[in-house]
């Protein structure tokens, strides 16, 4: 695990140097979905099993298990747009979240998408999440 860490933070550092002349970082996941963005501000910080993007527009933290592509471009493109809340990723924010939030704190194993599962913006994944993401179903506002 560590040669794999300091091979992506060896990546990361060529990344950022050639970062200059490109306006996006995009994340290719294992879904086939993209997310990107902006390099305005970039901050890239690494730890045991996500990669957390920093940047003009805030914090989103992505699992590197979810990662397969990680590239710089000058053209936004298509991208999915992940909504706070929208843990499963089927474009829903419902019960079918709540579910699969409490799978994945009861068993690390389970696959959400981390961008989006942070409903109280408090740090880490936790029952406070699940709480918050209830709350949002029940009243429709953060």
């Amino acid at each position: 695990m560590k040669k794999t860490i300091i091979t992506m933070l060896i990546a990361l550092v060529a990344l950022l140097s050639s970062a200059e002349t490109y306006s996006y970082l995009k994340f290719t996941r294992t879904n086939g979905s993209t997310v990107t963005c902006s390099v305005e501000g970039l901050k890239l910080t690494y730890d045991d099993s996500n990669v957390t993007v920093t940047n003009a527009e805030g914090t989103m933290t992505i699992a590197l298990a979810d990662v397969q592509d990680m590239y710089f471009s000058n053209e936004a493109g298509s991208s999915t747009t992940l909504a706070l809340g929208d843990v499963n990723g089927d474009g829903d924010i419902d019960v079918a979240d709540v579910t699969a939030l409490i799978s994945y704190i009861l068993d690390a194993d389970s696959t959400i998408i981390l961008e989006v599962a942070n409903c109280d913006g408090l740090e880490g994944i936790d029952v406070g999440d699940v709480t918050a993401l209830i709350g949002y179903i029940l009243s429709g506002s953060w």
